[in-house]
């Protein structure tokens, strides 16, 4: 793709950025601090400041352009981590480009009670069914889309 604003290269540049985070004093035994803040319930309200405080703090901090551009990459960052944990609550809410077919299946979309009855027979909770028959649901669930979807929601 020929891209008129450098998309591609400043795309690059971002990814490199995020992939040297790995590295950093923010990861822990493999643990990203973000893990935790996500975890507690407060990834949202963290992820959002700090894109404000980044984006109001362009151009003031530092003496060069180029500290005030890190500032910029922050801002994406922390939309990025946004982007993640919007995904996660929101799981039925992706669609594919035609709009037609989810990305992902939701437990609603699985275990809706018509669902339940179709995949499991008349129980009188879905507690009842053994955990062959909900990957056995699962399965057949993959099988009716054309999307790979993960084996666990919590794999996205």
């Amino acid at each position: 793709m020929n891209y008129k604003y450098r998309e591609g290269e400043l795309i690059e540049e971002f990814k490199n950025y995020i992939d040297s985070t790995y590295q950093q004093h923010y990861v822990t035994d493999g643990k990203q601090t973000m893990d935790s803040i996500i975890a507690n319930g407060h990834g949202t309200g963290f992820c959002l400041g700090n894109v404000d405080k980044y984006k109001d703090r362009y151009g003031k901090k530092g003496e060069t352009p180029d500290e005030w551009r890190k500032d910029l990459i922050k801002v994406m960052h922390y939309t990025l981590f946004q982007l993640f944990i919007h995904d996660k609550e929101h799981e039925g809410a992706i669609t594919s480009q035609s709009a037609e077919q989810p990305l992902f299946l939701t437990e609603a979309d699985i275990f809706s009670s018509s669902q339940i009855e179709m995949n499991f027979g008349e129980r009188n909770s879905i507690d009842d069914v053994s955990p062959s028959e909900w990957d056995a649901v699962a399965e057949k669930m993959r099988k009716l889309s054309k999307y790979d979807y993960p084996s666990y929601p919590n794999e996205l």
